[in-house]
């Protein structure tokens, strides 16, 4: 017994270095990496700023590139507003000329229309001022033959005439 109590405390010795050892390479080596962080840091440091200023301008880029998608976006719908309003007046232009031309044809229309109806009444007014005058000189004309005026009947001689 006295040989496992031996092993037993050789073996508890064991453990306790073992422990200890762990405990103090642990130790070490938290303080080997202190060391070597405090030895680094300034280029951890330096390290970290320069990811940190990278993907700042990754990010600065990337927004740039999509305000200027947004913008050309923008410009190319603005522009297709334009256009489709430019068209749109471009098609009211021709419909107002074409009702301008229409118009103009009409009153043209109109225009000789009335000429001609005024050409007509002028006529028939001429056609009436003729037929009045004549209407007119036939009445003087059946005045005179009823006055005989005017050599307009023979002339009547009496004579008187003595029977043989």
């Amino acid at each position: 017994m006295l040989i496992w109590l031996l092993l037993r405390q050789q073996e508890i010795e064991e453990k306790l270095i073992e422990e200890e050892t762990a405990r103090r390479v642990e130790e070490l080596v938290a303080k080997r990496v202190e060391e070597e962080l405090e030895k680094r840091k300034d280029e951890i440091e330096r390290e970290v700023l320069r990811r940190v200023e990278e993907a700042k301008r990754i990010m600065e880029k990337q927004l740039l590139e999509e305000l200027e998608r947004q913008r050309q976006a923008e410009l190319a719908a603005q522009k297709a507003r334009e256009e489709e309003e430019r068209a749109k007046r471009e098609e009211l232009e021709r419909i107002l000329e074409e009702n301008n031309r229409k118009i103009a044809e009409a009153q043209a229309k109109l225009a000789e229309e009335q000429l001609r109806i005024v050409e007509e009444q002028r006529k028939i007014h001429e056609e009436r001022m003729k037929l009045e005058q004549e209407r007119q000189r036939q009445q003087k004309e059946e005045q005179k033959i009823i006055l005989g005026k005017g050599k307009s009947r023979p002339k009547l001689s009496f004579s008187l005439k003595t029977q043989d």
